[in-house]
């Protein structure tokens, strides 16, 4: 970890990992994040699942269903209903999360097998050897856009690792698609503070685990659109020249100098074809809501 923050210290503009966000305390705001009035996309693409789960039962066929990312696993349920998996396999950062969310999904589905990995699938080389993935078909599952999070070259070697953690399976990738700023700006920015909340918990964490300096409430959180490169830039951004300590090494922090928590790239439907196809897969089918705020698409591994 400290190895990684050296290194985002020292881009520009400094950035972290968006998967540090996700330690225990990280993972539960979020959770709190998808609840909030100003924040849509969870709720939309449940809907979506809901209404659309059939269709996509039927176009992805059968087999065991590896969530990447999966959190608090809370879309895959229709997906369970219509598809009736052979196994249900879940992967995700955070050990704890993970447990308290496969034993609450197992509780609702006692008759679907589940394993949890606990993993960073970014650097996954492969899917460990167990009876449940042993010679069964793996249909991937990637939601809530959280491919956003990685810029182009990052999502594709992301989609090119899991046609290789698929085996030749399907997939099945939520996108977000772009909206006025203002929507947007205020979806990651919610009036009760849960997203600021949630970014300051890394400097919470980092305080904790590598014995950090921060003053989390020197820093103001910020959600900003960027329109040319079609994302929401989030970050901790400093209220004065400062001072911080990491580990024992002394990093300076200029007055407004942002610290970027996470990226979120919204993908219109021909950006999300094109992304595909450069990362080795067929385009197939897309679902979306009626606003067309948001897309399912199902991903075919190329020859």
């Amino acid at each position: 970890m400290l190895r990684m923050v050296r290194h985002g210290l020292r881009q520009e503009p400094r950035q972290l990992p968006a998967w540090f966000l996700y330690d225990t305390e990280g993972s539960r705001l979020f959770d709190q994040i998808c609840e909030q009035p100003e924040y849509s996309l969870t709720r939309t693409e449940i809907g979506l699942l809901e209404r659309s789960a059939a269709a996509i039962a039927a176009a992805l066929g059968d087999g065991v269903i590896v969530e990447f990312g999966a959190g608090s696993a809370r879309k895959v349920g229709p997906l369970l209903n219509a598809l009736q998996p052979s196994a249900y396999v879940a992967l995700d950062i955070s050990a704890a999360h993970l447990r308290q969310a496969t034993a609450a999904l197992q509780s609702r589905y006692p008759g679907v097998p589940m394993l949890g990995i606990c993993c960073d699938h970014s650097e996954l080389k492969a899917l460990p050897e167990h009876p449940l993935l042993q010679d069964q078909r793996r249909i991937g599952f990637f939601p809530g856009s959280s491919l956003g999070n990685f810029t182009r070259l990052e999502a594709v070697a992301l989609l090119r690792r899991f046609r290789q953690l698929l085996d030749g399976g399907p997939l099945l990738l939520g996108l977000d698609q772009p909206k006025t700023p203002a929507r947007l700006e205020a979806a990651y920015d919610d009036a009760a503070g849960v997203s600021a909340a949630f970014a300051r918990n890394l400097l919470h964490r980092l305080n904790t685990e590598l014995g950090a300096t921060f003053d989390p409430e020197s820093f103001r959180y910020e959600a900003l659109w960027q329109a040319a490169e079609h994302r929401v830039r989030m970050a901790l951004v400093s209220r004065e020249p400062q001072s911080v300590s990491i580990a024992g090494e002394c990093w300076g922090f200029a007055a407004e100098q942002p610290l970027v928590t996470e990226y979120s790239v919204k993908y219109t439907p021909a950006m999300a074809r094109a992304l595909a196809a450069e990362a080795g897969w067929c385009w197939r089918q897309r679902w979306h809501d009626p606003a067309d705020d948001l897309s399912l698409h199902w991903l075919e591994a190329a020859n």
